[in-house]
């Protein structure tokens, strides 16, 4: 049976206010690995603390990350279930690797999208909080930061950060949640066939990129990805992103109440050269707000959601058929 620590944060130097989300300094609170690469934890790496958890558990771990640049390519293995990470600060616990698409392997191969994931989630029931992941490979295409191919899963107050395919929302049969994060990316930076929630995200659309969704959404899959009251920022160009373009030909993408930069081109949404993806995507919106939310111009081909679709399909429950995330 795994022990249970209990730590009390130094409550030197303690911000007037806590961060949204974060742990306040000086709180106590009770878990069951802690890691620190200073070596005052359980283990110095994310990994071993990972690994140390028996396959197949039906209570929640309660992994606590004490601040540090952790330069590991983690992975959350299949049936390592029910595991929460829990970092002391999003700005400071930061997970990181360098991989990219077009690196080759010891057998000289390259190693592709997938096998660039800085962190692979294959584990049922994950949880992850006040962390930030990153692909630090830089703008050399595509270099994935997180796969998820588990399900139910939760990301609250994190940050995902690279350029090209920066999130990876990868298996077909998982349902993910994203609250209050922040994600930064380029060309098709939140891409995959998951069905995803965004919920009060920030998503940074870098310069130099085009697309900020490419869904890969199954045929039999009713939903993709849906934004829920998100902000769409960035540093680019005025109407130089599209919010997306169809991986698959049944990609499935909605913004719902999201306030838009000027980025946004008025047509909305790209058919990636495929015209027949035109009659059997689903690319919608309701209520966008901002310079970029004009829905005046908006491809023929897209969606303007009614009040009844709005209040009726795009509730939490309806689209992830019954499951309700526990923050």
């Amino acid at each position: 049976m795994a022990s249970v620590f209990f730590i009390s944060c130094s409550t030197t130097d303690t911000p007037k206010e806590t961060p949204a989300g974060e742990t306040p300094k000086g709180e106590v609170k009770s878990y069951d690995i802690i890691v620190d690469s200073k070596g005052t934890g359980d283990f110095t790496t994310v990994q071993a603390a990972i690994n140390s958890v028996v396959f197949l558990k039906t209570i929640e771990t309660k992994i606590y990350i004490k601040n540090g640049v952790y330069k590991e390519k983690l992975e959350l293995a299949q049936n390592k279930n029910n595991i929460t990470l829990i970092g002391e600060s999003k700005e400071n616990v930061i997970f990181t690797y360098d991989d990219y698409a077009s690196k080759k392997n010891s057998a000289g191969l390259e190693i592709g999208t997938s096998g660039s994931a800085s962190f692979i989630v294959a584990g049922n029931n994950f949880k992850a909080k006040n962390i930030t992941f990153e692909n630090s490979s830089g703008n050399v295409g595509q270099a994935v930061a997180v796969r998820v191919d588990g399900d139910k899963v939760i990301f609250d107050n994190c940050k995902f950060l690279g350029f090209q395919d920066t999130l990876y929302p990868r298996a077909s049969t998982s349902r993910q949640y994203y609250k209050n994060c922040y994600i930064e990316g380029a060309t098709d930076f939140i891409f995959g066939a998951s069905t995803a929630i965004f919920d009060q995200c920030e998503i940074f659309a870098k310069t130099g990129g085009s697309y900020i969704t490419a869904a890969n959404t199954p045929q039999a899959n009713p939903y993709g990805f849906v934004f829920l009251n998100c902000k769409l920022i960035t540093n680019a160009a005025s109407k130089s992103y599209y919010l997306g373009r169809p991986w698959g030909n049944y990609a499935r993408t909605v913004f719902v109440k999201c306030e838009m930069a000027a980025h946004i081109k008025a047509e909305g949404w790209h058919n990636w050269s495929k015209p027949e993806a035109e009659t059997t995507t689903f690319y919608g919106e309701y209520s966008s707000t901002g310079a970029g939310g004009n829905t005046a111009s908006r491809v023929s081909w897209s969606h303007l959601l009614t009040l009844e679709q709005f209040t009726t399909d795009y509730t939490i429950n309806a689209i992830f058929k019954g499951w309700i995330p526990t923050l």
